[in-house]
Order: structure tokens, then sequence, then C-alpha cells
């Protein structure tokens, strides 16, 4: 049980490593490449994991494998586009110009239900407003609206925004973030000033941030949670 047990975890630990180095994409990102190393690993991984008359080199050596294999594919891929193009595939257009496009629709096995699923996860309800979907070859559907069904934006009115930039965790669960505070160029007593004016202390907050125009939001800790 105990030997299970510690086998268990030095497996999750490389197959966490393997993992973050193929890269942070979602699940429903991966190309079929990445999806089909993702399952071999996962299924390497589970019988050593369960079965100790296995050696646990047995799950690693494979993994390791995989993990070149897809350095090597991406490589392949970034190098060559016609190769990105067989690994891959291309991107399949649904919609052009406001009409279904019947023939990829069957080229790729969508039906019209399934397409609207599609649309609605993106927003929108009514397949008029659409001028383009576009399948895109990690499976996710892109879709851009007709001209007058778009939202409006501040340049459609010639107004430029101010800069916003981004907000930085200053505080996160009363830990001071240290190398934020330092890349906005302040302090710890420059941070204890500002959360001061909500009567608390740094270390008292559950988060503290400020965005790019200056402003803080603060947050206190309930206590006993």
């Amino acid at each position: 049980m105990l030997i299970t047990f510690f086998r268990s975890i030095v497996l999750y630990i490389i197959v966490l490593i393997v993992m973050r180095l193929m890269g942070k994409r979602e699940i429903g990102q991966l190309q079929p490449f990445e999806l089909a190393i993702s399952i071999m690993i996962a299924d390497l991984a589970s019988i050593p994991m369960t079965d100790t008359g296995v050696p646990i080199f047995n799950g690693i050596i494979p993994i390791l494998g995989l993990l070149i294999m897809h350095l090597i594919i991406s490589v392949i891929n970034l190098k060559s586009s016609k190769a990105r193009e067989i690994i891959c595939g291309k991107p399949s257009i649904l919609i052009y110009r406001g009409k279904i496009n019947e023939k990829n629709l069957k080229k790729e096995r969508f039906t019209i239900n399934e397409l609207e699923e599609r649309l609605r996860g993106n927003n929108v309800i009514n397949l008029g407003d659409v001028e383009y979907a576009i399948l895109e070859t990690s499976g996710q559907v892109t879709v851009i609206l007709k001209p007058e069904k778009r939202n409006t934006i501040p340049e459609d009115f010639n107004i430029t925004p101010e800069y916003e930039g981004i907000p930085y965790d200053l505080v996160i669960d009363g830990k001071v973030m240290a190398k934020n505070l330092e890349a906005i160029g302040k302090n710890y007593n420059w941070l204890k000033k500002q959360v001061e004016k909500f009567e608390i202390k740094p270390e008292e907050a559950l988060v503290v941030t400020i965005d790019g125009k200056g402003q803080i939001f603060c947050q206190r800790k309930e206590k006993g949670v």
C-alpha cells in the first residue's frame, strides 16, 4: 500500500513536469498530436501506478520519450508550414459571408445543431448575425459577426481611451507580493500606508490589487476562515 502511494506521487510529479514542458494550452485548444500524447501519457502513468510488479521506470521512460517526440513535432511545426498542415490540419470555414458551407459541414461531420451550439458558446444566438464561422485546427469555432451586429468600440466614435495598463496583486491571502511591488516601483512602507486607509494591515488583507490608474482594491480576511 505504502509503495503504491509513493509510486503514485513520483509518477504524478513526472507527468506534471512533462505537461508543463508541453506548454500552457487548455484541453480544448490542444492540437490532435498534443491530445494523443496527453492520452498516452495518462495510460502509461496508470500502469506502474497501480501495478507494483511493473518497474516504475517502465512508465517514466516512455513518458519522457513522448515528451521528446512532442518537442520534435513542435519544432517541425515551427519550421515547416507544409508539415504543420499535415500534422495539425487546416482551419475549415463553416459559414462564409453569411452563408452556411454545407460541403465543409459534411466534411467535418458537423450538424446544424452542433454549429448552433458552438455559436451559442460564442454568445451568438442568431445564425443570421454571423459573417464567418471558422473551425480551427484545435476544434474551437471562431465567429466573426456581420459589421452591423458587432459591438461598438471607442474607435468607431474617434475616441482614444486612456492607457489602463494591467492590474497587479499586491497582497494575496495576507502574503505581500514583493516582486509586484518592485515592478510598480513601490515598497512595503508605501503599501502599508495605502492599506491603512482601509483600517487594516497588509497581513490582514485577503487581497490587495492596484490597477493601471493607481486605484487600489482591498478586502479584509474574514476571521476563522
